[in-house]
């Protein structure tokens, strides 16, 4: 009888280890960042340690057509995402390269949109990323 106890309790945890997986695995990817008047960004986030961050991958203009001389690809964008629910996540931190300043940041996911925010002090920006398949 303790076998099979032993064998639920292994089964249970390695189903809650893979439901901890895939809620993290949520944000990864290629995201696509809302216009702004010079075009949007392609944002790949990944696992960094214990947490996501997310790189520039590429740059467009208004047309839809790459940047190539786009001097922010390879930077970081979001660093030190933890997670601090299913899909979401707090206590990073967002560059938006348009003003070159740094926000502390959260981020949650909803199907194929991550709404992410930066805030100073009480006051926040907001934006909807949308997933690049």
């Amino acid at each position: 009888m303790k076998y099979i106890y032993k064998i639920l309790i292994s089964i249970a945890l390695i189903l809650i280890a893979t439901n901890v997986t895939s809620n993290t695995n949520a944000a990864l990817g290629t995201w696509q960042t809302e216009s702004s008047e010079k075009g949007y960004l392609h944002v790949l986030i990944e696992e960094c340690g214990d947490a996501l961050c997310g790189t520039i991958v590429n740059a467009y203009n208004l047309e839809n057509e790459v940047t190539a001389d786009y001097e922010h690809v390879g930077k970081k964008m979001l660093w030190d995402m933890k997670a601090s629910g299913d899909t979401s996540w707090k206590k990073g931190k967002i560059w938006d390269p348009s003003k070159d300043k740094t926000y502390k940041s959260k981020m949650t996911v909803s199907g194929d949109t991550l709404s992410v925010s930066g805030c100073v002090l009480v006051i926040c920006r907001a934006q909807d990323w949308t997933r690049v398949k």
